[in-house]
């Protein structure tokens, strides 16, 4: 479609399956579900045996979606809506300690939500809607 710019960033992760990693309509961007992986070596960062292993994959999830926010023309400050996706929602602490030194208030719209499992057995994964403001 002609509205419609597909995005696509060698700073995030390469797909790993059928979708793109954003698709951008206008000044929205709908930013595909991301998982821990190092976009150099696809690999899975940090591990689940300790909090600093989940934060690490925290960080590194919005490290993605940094990258993508700003492939795309935005930043982490102008997603509106953001979806977070944990296999143990007593992580949920963690997420909100990366947060804070990643988004500038006031935060986005976000919902947690609780899952059996998630690609490659990651312990988070988080999607979101961003508007560029020009």
């Amino acid at each position: 479609m002609k509205n419609r710019e597909y995005i696509q960033t060698e700073k995030a992760p390469s797909a790993i399956g059928a979708y793109s990693q954003a698709v951008k309509c206008g000044s929205t961007v709908w930013i595909s579900g991301q998982i821990p992986l190092d976009p150099v070596s696809m690999e899975i960062v940090g591990h689940t045996e300790s909090d600093e292993g989940v934060k690490s994959q925290i960080s590194q999830v919005f490290e993605n979606l940094k990258s993508i926010c700003d492939a795309s023309g935005g930043s982490l400050n102008e997603i509106t809506k953001l979806n977070i996706f944990l296999t143990d929602m007593s992580y949920f602490h963690l997420v909100n300690e990366v947060m804070v030194t990643m988004f500038e208030e006031p935060y986005p719209a976000r919902a947690a939500v609780g899952v059996v499992s998630l690609p490659k057995n990651v312990c988070v994964e988080a999607e979101a809607i961003m508007i560029i403001e020009n």
